[in-house]
């Protein structure tokens, strides 16, 4: 009876780890020194209005903005620890909107409920 010896194992290649925060950076004077996904313009604040408003899933996400599914799940993790600063920003952005849009009237004026009628001749 010969013995049987067990096959050498490949040794597993080391790959440096990733840690989740630096997929995240804050720049000055980048999407308003909000935080953002490294490499992208794509701020912390829109994946979480995309993923917790709009309901949208990371994989959509991610298919939609070239992104990996790394990077949306550190951003949403980001969110969750910064969630009322987050959301605070969010309320204060919508608000500022709302006042902008009070004092600057749209220079396009279009009759939405006119939309559909008539001939189409004017168009």
């Amino acid at each position: 009876m010969t013995a049987r010896t067990k096959p050498k194992k490949k040794p597993i290649p080391e790959r440096k780890a990733r840690s989740l925060d630096s997929y995240i950076v804050v720049t000055p004077g980048t999407c308003a020194g909000k935080p953002r996904i490294a490499g992208h313009r794509i701020s912390v604040q829109n994946i979480a209005i995309w993923h917790e408003r709009l309901g949208w899933t990371v994989e959509e996400i991610a298919g939609e903005f070239d992104l990996s599914l790394a990077e949306v799940h550190a951003a949403l993790a980001y969110y969750f620890d910064h969630r009322a600063v987050i959301d605070q920003r969010i309320r204060d952005d919508q608000t500022f909107a709302e006042e902008f849009r009070k004092t600057h009237p749209s220079v396009v004026e279009f009759d939405w409920e006119s939309l559909g009628k008539g001939d189409g001749a004017d168009l």
